[in-house]
């Protein structure tokens, strides 16, 4: 994601306005609110004046006066301080929300290209936990910077007018104290930057962990990954540390700084307290008022860390939006498709220091046919197959839908015309009904039809809720073979004109195969249809078989024919049935 280290405070929280612009309102409560809260200081140190001068000595206060004072200040404080820390955390939220809402509705429609540069545990802890936690960071933040820079400018409107040329004193910290807020804030923004990146890296691992947790026990790798775990979150911890660090050094420096400064004052104060006459009372108040402005000096900043970190969180979001463009369509989106798909020279390579993944592919798929893909591990089969409804783009040639090229279709009208079943099942942890019906109001005939087909009626009715049976985690409650019927099932209440079967059988036994094999007959007679497998048995019938090998068609042909000539495919075949 984008990186803009030269941008100030206000730029970077320009770019973060628009999602928060509809809290105009519960903003301006708040800093109303904080005013209240800030006008309260300045008052206590004024209390100190007449209560040493006229109640210690000419006891001239009724002492009830004192209490009703002194505890009418701290509730008009609590109040106000309540009501500006609610209407921050009210205005947040809603920037919140909607920066998230944006997010996530760019990630449904972005291009392609962002899943191949990020994880999905990067993509999750983005819009789940950085956002969050910047948006709370930065409450925190605004919240002080608001309450104490209108208290640190009361505090000095007060000693201005107490003491002009004491107070001028105070100024002589403020370039000082401005040069080290700049220096910190640069660091801290890099090292919140290098933190996130960190952060990503050790989820990424857990992810991994996670979803591979049969492989990495039953091949004892337990200590390793541990090690990759531990090298992952010393990384985070070491940067971290140097965050506390360059965020904690603000602090005592400016203390060092306006201890200087106040010293000064004091000095000065006691110098003209003897000759001049300056009562007792007006020396304390400018002396308590000279000590209450070190609380939010300290305040401001202490929040350079908190806004540096949560600013720099709410812009991974931000960069979400802005980095990665979304998907790019035509306008051609007829409500038919013919099903005609022909590959133009085709050629993509994932990275241009290796070789093509498919190498200048000419093929043609005429309505209604059915070919079938075959070839050795790493020949371009499945490639492809993410080609057609423009999953990946080519790196040369072109794909043609009906004679238009894919570009010039709507994207969303163009996969309209496409049913996919992947070896790589994909369901959502949702009901038995919504995951077949996906993206469509569930027809409950249609769903039953679609279900009897896939040879998975009977059993999903058996469910406790039936077809309302949550299936879990990527379907978790079903088994290896129910999954991959559950997703034929899925391609066909589509009813799509092309069907896309990427190994669509492989995790069925025997039976199940026979039968949802003699679905998938009745499903693509009158549909285009494109099989990749490598159980030839499956591919046998198909109207036009393509063996491929790095990427090329080295020949194609019926299942008789490519038998007769002895080549690639008969190699194949002679391999899984050697007896």
């Amino acid at each position: 994601m984008s990186d803009r280290p030269t941008d100030s405070l206000s730029t970077r929280a320009r770019r973060l306005a628009p999602y928060f612009r509809s809290a105009r309102g519960a903003w301006a409560v708040a800093v109303v609110a904080s005013v209240f809260t800030a006008a309260t200081e300045p008052l206590t140190a004024w209390l100190m004046g007449p209560l040493i001068d006229q109640g210690f000595h000419g006891g001239q206060i009724p002492l009830w006066w004192v209490p009703l004072v002194i505890v009418g200040l701290f509730v008009v404080r609590g109040i106000s301080t309540f009501v500006a820390n609610y209407a921050l955390a009210w205005s947040a939220n809603q920037g919140v929300l909607a920066l998230r809402r944006a997010a996530f509705s760019h990630l449904l429609r972005a291009a392609p290209d962002l899943f191949g540069r990020h994880s999905a545990s990067s993509l999750t802890n983005t819009l789940v936990y950085e956002v969050q936690s910047g948006a709370q960071l930065l409450v925190i933040a605004v919240n002080t910077l608001v309450k104490d820079s209108l208290t640190l400018l009361g505090l000095f409107g007060y000693l201005l007018w107490l003491n002009w040329k004491l107070t001028l004193l105070v100024t002589v910290m403020i370039p000082a104290v401005g040069w080290v807020m700049r220096v910190s804030s640069k660091r801290l923004r890099r090292l919140a930057r290098e933190g996130q990146g960190a952060t990503d890296e050790l989820a990424y691992v857990v992810e991994e962990n996670v979803l591979a947790w049969r492989v990495v026990r039953l091949h004892g790798a337990a200590e390793q990954q541990g090690g990759r775990f531990e090298q992952a979150s010393q990384r985070l911890r070491r940067l971290l540390l140097k965050t506390v660090a360059a965020g904690a050094s603000i602090t005592p420096i400016t203390q060092v700084l306006a201890s200087i400064a106040m010293s000064m004052v004091i000095t000065v104060a006691l110098w003209q307290s003897q000759s001049s006459q300056a009562s007792v009372g007006s020396f304390v108040s400018f002396i308590t008022a000279m000590l209450m402005l070190i609380t939010p000096i300290k305040h401001l900043t202490d929040v350079m860390s908190s806004m540096t970190r949560g600013l720099a969180a709410l812009e991974r979001g931000l960069d979400l939006v802005e980095t990665f463009p979304v998907e790019r369509g035509g306008s051609h989106a007829p409500a038919q498709c013919r099903g005609e798909l022909q590959l133009q020279q085709v050629t993509l390579r994932y990275r241009d220091d290796q070789a093509p993944a498919v190498d200048r592919l000419d093929l043609h798929l005429v309505p209604g046919q059915t070919v079938a893909l075959v070839g050795p591990s790493g020949a371009g089969k499945s490639s492809v197959a993410h080609l057609l409804p423009r999953f990946i783009e080519p790196t040369q040639g072109r794909i043609l839908l009906d004679g238009v090229p894919l570009p010039d279709w709507d994207v969303t009208s163009m996969r309209r015309h496409f049913a996919f079943v992947s070896q790589d099942v994909v369901l959502f942890n949702d009901s038995v009904a919504a995951n077949v019906a996906l993206g469509e109001m569930p027809d409950e005939a249609r769903l039953r039809a679609a279900l009897a087909s896939a040879n998975l009626l009977d059993f999903a009715l058996g469910l406790p809720q039936g077809l309302d049976t949550v299936i879990g985690h990527n379907g978790s409650a079903l088994s290896g073979g129910q999954r991959q019927r559950l997703a034929i099932a899925r391609a066909l209440y589509k009813d799509a004109p092309i069907l896309i079967l990427d190994e669509a059988t492989s995790a069925l036994d025997a039976e199940s195969e026979h039968l949802i094999q003699q679905a998938l007959d009745r499903l693509m007679q009158g549909r285009t249809t494109l099989v990749i497998a490598h159980r030839l048995s499956t591919i046998e019938r198909a109207d036009r078989i393509v063996a491929m090998e790095a990427g090329r068609i080295v020949e194609q042909g019926s299942h008789t024919e490519l038998l007769a000539h002895g080549g690639l495919y008969a190699k194949l075949h002679a391999m899984q049935f050697r007896t």
